[in-house]
């Protein structure tokens, strides 16, 4: 009997419980045997299971009996947070259906609207689910009407279970085999597969996770990619049950993984449509959006005595990885400071901070890593006379100011949900980063959801902290670019013993210059070690200095020797010790340490 097949990704905030209940699912289909059985199952990353969330879409296939007809259950675990939903939109891509999971005790939160309206605009069948019903605190007939009032999904139809403890998950498979729809009928007899995730291995090359849409792929097949035009024979068709199991052909609807003997990582792009090399598609299937980087920063390798400078395993642990995470940009760069490495774009913060990480583990470098910076428009004219547009990614490479007609940066729609108590301190917190009161919305007796427009520049460092620290963590927030937009904006330069050092320039808004040029100045004052000399740190807009702190130099006392005697010699060696001093200031260089590139990071307010 042919089983039934039922695609669905499981979506919530973060620490709703997502994976927690994609481990019970496994257990509950007699998947993963009780000896078997650990937390966290699908994360297989060791950072995931470290900071306990998920980072990578999780694919899985299980079967299960439902009214005597069996079903396969394909499904996606994805992640939570902000910085992750371009892997939460890629999962959707490949399902007809979501479980959106509601912490019965938290509620409705930030990011569980925004991954509700990702669902919506893929017009996928949604099954709301209370999970954490057996916690103390759990208000699942109050959350239930929060889902109705932000979500507008019946609050009778909301599925109330316990993943840790097993509660209603028989009812959630029952109603994932009834409310989801089946895949859709094959359009075409020619195959066509999307390419929704890939992984590099050692020793087998690039694994690529597929979802069918049209007609069959079998092992000994060749394939095509239809984007890069790549041809391939496959090798090994599988699904993971979580274990990977190798199976011979896999039919329209149905999730797996395949080997193909890829060797290179430019073989495979996330998004491309598989087809067959003998008789191809016409169209391939509807790819992903590009994800847009945000936040920048430079990774230079590490020097040490042992290596040395360790470009090349840098080069290579960052193509590896690119391939693992489609949504991280990279090309190289040069310092002056840190010699070669790469300029790479995130999606955001945790992003970046998660990259890193990942690059030092797996990678096995160790990277020294630049301040980060956000994406700027800036409008020039051409020296034909013409208006142009450039983008710019570090203040470094900003054209000459003679051409700048504007600078544009990106602003961020940031709604935040929070306990009605905080609001005003909330309020004050946005006001003070130059943010734009948009609206308000009433989502329960105790909690309303804010809506500000804020730059990105704004958000980018410390104000998630901030916003968690004055409202006890209980308020949450997601935000999303929504336009670029002209300002006063100029670029600070610092001086240090008068030179320029470009890895330190910034740009900031013109009324708040002068305050961030003088912060900065006092941190770095702070981080760089008194020299033989005298350093002065100063910040300038242009030619005119802004702000300046200066750094004492050691002071030897050459009289303590002189006993008695004329008081000419005590002078003599006092003037020698003044012009060595200024030789040393004229020709000395400052070495700056790594902490100091990293003050820049910190624009909290001591």
């Amino acid at each position: 009997m042919t089983p039934q097949i039922r695609n669905f990704s499981i979506i919530a905030h973060i620490d709703h419980g997502k994976s927690t209940l994609a481990d019970r699912l496994l257990q509950a289909t007699n998947a993963v045997s009780e000896r078997e059985r650990r937390e966290q199952t699908l994360d297989n990353m060791e950072l995931e299971r470290e900071r306990g969330i998920t980072i990578k879409a999780s694919s899985v296939t299980v079967m299960h009996e439902h009214e005597g007809t069996p079903y396969m259950l394909n499904f996606i675990d994805t992640p939570g947070h902000v910085d992750f939903g371009y892997e939460v939109s890629r999962a959707l891509k490949a399902c007809e259906g979501a479980i959106l999971v509601v912490d019965a005790s938290q509620g409705v939160e930030a990011q569980t609207i925004v991954n509700a309206y990702l669902a919506v605009a893929q017009d996928l069948e949604i099954v709301p689910v209370l999970n954490k019903i057996d916690l103390p605190g759990a208000r699942p007939d109050e959350i239930a009407m929060e889902v109705e009032q932000a979500l507008g999904f019946p609050a009778e139809e909301c599925l109330r279970v316990s993943a840790k403890s097993g509660i209603g998950i028989p009812d959630l498979l029952d109603a994932i085999c009834e409310r989801l729809p089946a895949p859709r009928e094959s359009e075409m007899k020619q195959t066509r597969a999307l390419i929704f995730d890939a992984v590099y291995d050692d020793y087998r090359g690039v694994i690529v996770y597929i979802r069918l849409f049209d007609g069959t792929l079998k092992v000994g097949d060749k394939i095509r990619m239809m984007g890069l035009g790549r041809t391939f024979a496959v090798t090994e068709l599988g699904k993971y049950t979580p274990k990977p199991t190798k199976c011979k052909e896999l039919r329209a609807g149905e999730t797996g993984y395949l080997i193909a003997a890829i060797k290179t990582l430019g073989d495979v792009r996330v998004g491309d449509t598989i087809t067959l090399d003998i008789d191809p598609a016409e169209e391939p299937l509807e790819g992903y959006e590009p994800p847009r980087q945000m936040v920048f920063c430079d990774f230079y390798p590490a020097t040490s005595e042992k290596k040395g400078n360790d470009f090349e395993s840098l080069r290579e642990a960052i193509e590896k990885l690119s391939l693992n995470d489609a949504a991280f940009t990279f090309q190289p760069v040069h310092s002056e400071a840190l010699g070669f490495g790469y300029r790479c774009g995130f999606l955001g913060l945790l992003h970046m901070d998660i990259i890193q990480e990942r690059l030092e583990r797996e990678g096995g470098v160790e990277v020294v890593q630049t301040a980060p910076t956000v994406s700027y428009l800036v409008d020039i004219r051409t020296k034909g006379g013409e208006r142009d547009t450039v983008e710019v990614h570090n203040p470094a490479d900003l054209p000459d100011p003679s051409m700048i007609l504007a600078i544009r940066e990106p602003i961020c729609k940031v709604e935040i949900m929070t306990p009605k108590e905080y609001i005003g301190d909330i309020m004050t917190l946005c006001l003070g980063r130059r943010g734009l009161y948009k609206n308000q919305q009433f989502i329960s007796e105790t909690r309303e959801l804010l809506t500000f427009e804020i730059p990105l520049a704004e958000i980018i460092y410390d104000f998630y902290d901030k916003l968690k620290s004055m409202t006890s963590g209980y308020a949450t927030m997601d935000y999303e670019i929504d336009r670029y937009e002209e300002d006063r904006l100029v670029k600070v330069d610092i001086l240090i013993n008068g030179d320029p050092v470009e890895a330190l320039a910034l740009i900031a808004h013109k009324e708040r210059s002068e305050q961030r040029g003088r912060q900065l100045l006092v941190k770095l004052r702070k981080q760089i070690p008194r020299h033989q000399f005298e350093i002065p740190l100063q910040a300038a807009i242009g030619g005119k200095i802004i702000a300046r702190e200066t750094i004492k130099g050691f002071r030897k006392d050459v009289t303590a020797k002189c006993y008695g005697g004329d008081v000419s010699r005590k002078r003599k060696l006092l003037e020698a010790q003044k012009k060595g001093k200024e030789r040393m200031k004229s020709v000395g260089s400052v070495s700056i340490p790594q902490t100091a590139f990293m003050a820049v990071l910190d624009t909290s307010e001591d």
